[in-house]
């Protein structure tokens, strides 16, 4: 398998459990004390949404089905865990700090993903990612910090 395969795999599995997360987190926020952190928190839902499917994309561009959810690795590893215990309760703070844990995961794994020898044009679709993808993690960790 090539590195690309092999990153994007990761990717999409993380950005997928992202999308899934935020939406989560929004829906757990929006009716509470800070409704538009749940309009932060649904955009970026849907910014994961579109950087999977665009990592999908080029993979079948390329030939690799790169979308195997699902797999027990990505369950194992799966950085949004922490949401499913923080959205039982009704803890707006404590649902930003799984958001926050999830992006440190997902920022992990673009880092990861930047250390392979990726092909110039995938390299370039994850570089640009990974930055929204900093951004985003900064965005959530200044909600915190207003709350």
């Amino acid at each position: 398998m090539s590195d690309d395969a092999k990153a994007a795999k990761e990717l999409v599995e993380t950005l997928k459990d992202g999308e899934r997360g935020f939406a989560e987190a929004a829906e757990k926020v929006r009716d509470g004390e800070h409704p538009e952190w749940a309009t932060t928190l649904q955009r970026f839902s849907e910014q994961r949404a579109g950087f999977w499917r665009e990592i999908v994309d080029m993979g079948h561009a390329y030939g690799d089905d790169v979308d195997e959810s699902g797999t027990v690795a990505a369950a194992v590893h799966r950085g949004w865990i922490a949401l499913k215990d923080a959205v039982t309760g009704d803890d707006p703070e404590a649902v930003l700090k799984a958001a926050l844990t999830g992006e440190d995961h997902a920022v992990s794994e673009y880092e990861d993903a930047l250390k392979l020898d990726l092909s110039a044009g995938f390299r370039e679709v994850v570089v640009r990612q990974h930055a929204a993808v900093v951004a985003a993690r900064d965005e959530v960790k200044a909600l915190q910090v207003a709350s």
